[in-house]
């Protein structure tokens, strides 16, 4: 497995991803919707992965739902950084960072264009649960 750490600039929100390859053998997914362009967003995700996020001030972390409603997305409210997206079937939680919060442009592959804005609720979900972390853990500590 290969480890990256990082987080939102100012320190409130902590990530730590383990993932299966090569962090170049992964192509960050830009999603063109106007939410994450805005943010400069572009996700990495593994399935045989794992997703660890820590929150240091729950009261300065904002859950934005985005998806159709579907996901969270977690912002720092004292930096603006979007440090990635949760999903919740069920009991099992699925998870995604931004990229640019464990890397560099160099440390991932050339990103790639999204467009889940064009598909639906259902097809967006499948593809969560096909491609995002499966192993993901968020807590707040004090």
């Amino acid at each position: 497995m290969h480890e990256l750490t990082g987080g939102c600039r100012c320190g409130n929100l902590s990530v730590r991803v383990e993932l299966g390859r090569e962090p170049k053998e992964y192509g960050p997914r830009a999603c063109d919707c106007d939410f994450c362009s805005e943010l400069g967003a572009a996700y990495v995700s593994d399935p045989a992965g794992s997703l660890w996020i820590q929150i240091k001030d729950a009261g300065a972390t904002a859950r934005l739902r985005q998806g159709d409603r579907l996901i969270d997305c977690l912002v720092c409210r004292r930096c603006g950084v979007l440090v990635g997206a949760l999903y919740q079937d069920g009991e099992q939680s699925f998870g995604v960072v931004n990229a640019w919060v464990v890397g560099k442009r160099e440390t991932f592959g050339d990103s790639v264009p999204v467009s889940p804005k064009k598909l639906a609720a259902d097809e967006k979900t499948a593809r969560w649960r096909q491609l995002w972390f499966s192993r993901v853990s968020v807590e707040t500590v004090a």
